[in-house]
């Protein structure tokens, strides 16, 4: 069985009444919150049958700082959560797809597949917020290798805005393998390094494409760069040599959707 946990905020919350209303085992709103944001969440509720407790600003807030935090090496508890108002008590079991799942969408296409690909994103946040920007720019799916990715927990979902909901998140056994039966479907793979001669706006993103995005810190693996067709880098024009991961995938993947929309265009 899953573990329960807390997931907070109005755009997360939302989609999993959307989505997985039956994991949602309690569902908590403020009293002081009254406007249109929340009471289309309350009537999402009540559409689907997941019964409300609302609870004063002050026991809410309780609820969430006892449960969902515990002290840190220091003994200090961390910031309180951004919960809006809102907040949903669930199971959330691993729902990444497989290997299998992949296939199984990629054969379902009636257009070039567009995929991200991100080589041990650790880092919740950043994980979240890839998801909101694939969400945004038409990704078909979201790559990961198995271990060492972040979990699709809490914070994910919170800074995904209800795009881990949406967009479907693949989590393979062996990242090279995978990419080569991509190739093997005529999907180029193309990665992102900042020594790339090749900058982000010379590269054709307009065909089947996998966009590869490396770790925060030593970026791509050796393996998995030797599998990309071509590399690319986002020119940088400041002080500062490289970009937050899930900055450089916003701006690579909107450089991809603007290619593919002009060529659709034409």
């Amino acid at each position: 069985m899953a573990a329960k946990e807390w997931v907070v905020g109005i755009h997360a919350v939302s989609e999993l009444l959307k989505q997985h209303a039956q994991d949602i085992s309690e569902l908590l709103v403020q009293k002081e919150r009254e406007d249109r944001r929340i009471d289309e969440v309350k009537a999402l509720a009540d559409s689907v049958g997941v019964r409300m407790t609302v609870l004063p600003g002050a026991a809410l807030e309780k609820r969430l700082h006892s449960e969902s935090r515990t002290p840190g090496k220091s003994g200090k508890r961390p910031a309180k959560l951004a919960h809006q108002g809102v907040a949903a008590l669930c199971e959330l079991p691993d729902r990444r797809g497989s290997e299998k799942d992949l296939e199984k969408l990629l054969d379902g296409l009636d257009e070039a597949p567009f995929l991200l690909i991100l080589d041990e994103i650790t880092d919740p946040h950043n994980l979240g917020a890839c998801l909101r920007s694939a969400d945004a720019a038409g990704v078909h799916a979201v790559v990961v290798p198995k271990d060492n990715s972040a979990p699709l927990n809490m914070t994910v979902r919170k800074v995904a805005v209800g795009a881990a909901e949406r967009v479907p998140l693949i989590a393979v056994t062996n990242l090279s393998r995978t990419l080569k039966q991509l190739q093997e479907r005529g999907i180029w793979i193309s990665g992102a390094a900042g020594e790339a001669e090749q900058t982000l706006y010379e590269a054709d993103l307009t065909g089947p494409l996998a966009l590869v995005m490396g770790s925060e810190g030593a970026g791509m693996r050796r393996l998995t760069r030797e599998h990309c067709d071509f590399l690319l880098s986002i020119p940088m024009h400041g002080s500062v040599s490289s970009l937050n991961v899930s900055v450089a995938t916003g701006v690579c993947l909107y450089e991809a959707v603007r290619q593919r929309t002009a060529k659709h265009a034409s």
